[in-house]
């Protein structure tokens, strides 16, 4: 099963991917993981893009693609793999059909702007133990407080209104895109993975098991 797993920040997609590569038996592959790994072995490419960002340049997609056709080739992939953050952007999802990297399915988890706010800016964390609560959700049992120390607790930075705000708007200009693309691609009457949208929304398991039908088409 080889599987591009696409929706917002905060739809739940760290925790979704986890249950999909657990029940395919494949690799989660993120671009971050495969640019390091490519660095600490010192291949070829690894070599590249260590002077590319040593120069403080950005990694080139064609460098990219390259790394990824490099890393579905190994062993752990024979069952398949899952992109995850992978692709970010149209130039990216036509490389990827360019490649000759065939896909089987593209999944959406769509969940709508104000409930991922909600989900996100109503995090608090524990700074020291990193234990996190919702105000809404799993709130402390005084407000405001740690369960186990009494400690106050903080928001962080990157669940202020404002920043997932500003994530959501990368993202609808960035990513949201490739949901039409991959839309048209499968209906193009060529060689395409299937394409489903599913609620992220209710319990993690009935999520799950959308995503099961999803995948199983």
């Amino acid at each position: 099963m080889k599987v591009i797993l696409l929706g917002p920040p905060g739809a739940g997609k760290g925790t979704q991917a986890q249950f999909i590569t657990e029940r395919y038996a494949i690799p989660q592959i993120s671009t971050g993981d495969m640019l390091r790994a490519a660095i600490k072995a010192e291949t070829p490419l690894g070599l590249e893009v260590k002077d590319v960002m040593a120069s403080g340049g950005l990694v080139s997609d064609e460098l990219i693609i390259a790394l990824v056709r490099e890393r579905v080739e190994q062993s752990d992939c024979q069952n398949g793999f899952l992109f995850d953050g992978f692709p970010r952007t149209i130039p990216q999802a036509t490389a990827i059909v360019d490649a000759g990297i065939l896909i089987d399915a593209v999944v959406e988890i769509a969940v709508v702007d104000e409930e991922i706010v909600a989900r996100l800016s109503g995090r608090r964390v524990h700074e020291d133990s990193g234990r996190i609560y919702h105000i809404d959700h799993n709130p402390p049992n005084n407000v405001g407080l740690d369960d186990e120390t009494g400690e106050p607790l903080i928001q962080r930075p990157d669940d202020s209104e404002e920043t997932v705000r500003n994530r959501l708007d990368v993202y609808h200009k960035q990513t949201k895109p490739l949901v039409n693309f991959y839309t048209e691609l499968a209906t193009s009457g060529n060689p395409a993975p299937t394409f489903s949208s599913v609620s992220g929304l209710g319990l993690l398991s009935d999520v799950q098991e959308r995503l099961v039908e999803a995948l199983n088409k």
